[in-house]
């Protein structure tokens, strides 16, 4: 419900300066694109978030403490840059905790998820002068999808397109799904027209992304039950003309499917890789954590998507010291991540968010004991990193350019191969967006080395 409203003042008359800052995951990269383009369409000039603005939007994440922190670290580090700026904080921290967010020294204004799309009719109407005390807030009831056409990414070389928002799963360690509501897709006409308007625009790589990937659905898919409608949605892209390729953001092991894989292994124009939400190797803490597979399941699927899919790069988030995890416990996570090859494991310790059943577990697992496993597992992961970038040497592939060299010496990557793997290009760059084919030459810690074979 909305906490309280804010006053109505008149629309500037010369535009400012607007800064989106984003937090966390590819849904809310896709979000902050429409957030900016919306900036830009209300006369404000949209800057890159180091520049100083005369507004900022911080679109939050929640899913660990540590990314609340971010939040109000960013707060501090936009003020410092203008002191006199206006700060709206949305996003998921701004959801589920609006109170606290509206605490936070220098905030002008809270934006539940629901409106955050509007933010530019809220940045006009912004008061001036808020007391600390007085913060507006404006949190709904989640039950909205943003408008799926989006005119561009400023500055990018990859497209997000949200094929799906919200999460029906009640994990006992989330808040996403408070934060985020329940599980709502986007009809598949849509995506393929937004994603139709970024290969016009000259974009080479599309990312599919959604709260809960796999729970995509379509209505219309309804008398194929056998059929998901994620996979009749990348089944459609297979087919249309243009000359990109396409990313799946994270998905669920439930989801992934024989057919999914099918497709993916069949079509060239889908990158070998995917990342995964696998979050333990312990059949008993996946049960804890209310997830919808176990450990033989989990490994199976691994195994079947390595299988049918050639030359498969595969992350995932992995979470250490979730309540009452032994060390036993955490051996299987540690063999799960080499048995499936994790090369970029996105790991977590675990954080306890307030108000759900696992921060209710009597058997906490320790901070220090949490970090460490954490520590443990990102070392386990740069070994298995380290192995799959040496067994790309000599290896070809496409590179995606999306970085110049860097004005004080060469770039720490020009781009990202089809398998999510970072490169740098001996010689002349290409411009930025170009298709490049290479040949990989040599390793520079977590970078391959590689030279152009030619350009599409």
């Amino acid at each position: 419900m909305v906490v309280s409203d804010f006053a109505r003042t008149p629309t500037p008359a010369t535009p400012r300066r607007a800064a989106v800052i984003t937090l966390g995951c590819k849904v809310n990269t896709f979000e902050s694109a429409v957030m900016a383009q919306r900036l830009a369409e209300d006369r404000w000039t949209v800057v890159d978030p180091g520049d100083a603005a005369d507004l900022y939007v911080i679109n939050s994440c929640t899913v660990t403490a540590e990314a609340d922190r971010q939040t109000r670290q960013a707060t501090r580090r936009v003020l410092r840059q203008n002191p006199s700026a206006q700060v709206i904080v949305t996003g998921c921290y701004a959801q589920n905790e609006p109170a606290g967010c509206a605490t936070i020294p220098g905030v002008s204004l809270v934006l539940g998820n629901d409106h955050k799309l509007a933010v530019a009719q809220a940045a006009r109407e912004l008061p001036r002068d808020s007391r600390p005390d007085q913060v507006p807030v404006r949190v709904d009831r989640l039950s909205s999808l943003p408008a799926a056409l989006l005119n561009g990414y400023e500055s990018r070389t990859r497209a997000f397109v949200q094929i799906q928002q919200g999460c029906d799963q009640s994990c006992t360690f989330c808040v996403i799904h408070r934060a985020r509501g329940q599980s709502r897709s986007f009809d598949r006409q849509s995506v393929l027209r937004q994603i139709h308007t970024f290969v016009d625009q000259g974009y080479r790589e599309i990312v599919l992304c959604g709260v809960d990937l796999g729970s995509y659905s379509d209505l219309s898919d309804d008398k194929r039950p056998e059929i998901t409608s994620l996979t009749r949605l990348v089944q459609e892209i297979a087919t249309l003309p243009g000359d990109f390729r396409v990313r799946l953001s994270s998905i669920d092991p439930a989801h992934i499917d024989d057919l999914l894989l099918s497709v993916l292994a069949e079509s060239n124009r889908f990158c070998p890789y995917l990342h995964v939400s696998l979050q333990s190797g312990s059949t008993l803490i996946l049960k804890r954590m209310k997830r919808r597979y176990d450990a033989v399941f989990l490994m199976e699927r691994l195994e079947a998507a390595r299988e049918r899919i050639g030359s498969l790069v595969l992350g995932a988030d992995v979470m250490a010291g979730f309540p009452t995890e032994t060390g036993s416990d955490f051996d299987c996570t540690l063999e799960i991540l080499k048995k499936a090859n994790i090369v970029y494991p996105h790991v977590f310790a675990y954080s306890a968010r307030p108000g759900t059943p696992a921060a209710r577990i009597p058997r906490q697992v320790p901070r220090d004991e949490r970090r460490r496993r954490a520590a443990e597992l990102r070392q386990v992961g740069q070994h298995l990193r380290a192995e799959a970038l040496t067994g790309m040497i000599l290896n070809t592939g496409h590179l995606l350019v999306e970085r110049a060299p860097e004005p004080s010496g060469p770039a720490t990557y020009h781009g990202r191969l089809e398998n999510y793997m970072p490169v740098r290009l001996r010689g002349s760059i290409p411009p930025v967006g170009t298709l490049l084919e290479v040949v990989v030459t040599g390793v520079d810690g977590d970078v391959l080395i590689a030279e152009a074979l030619s350009a599409d």
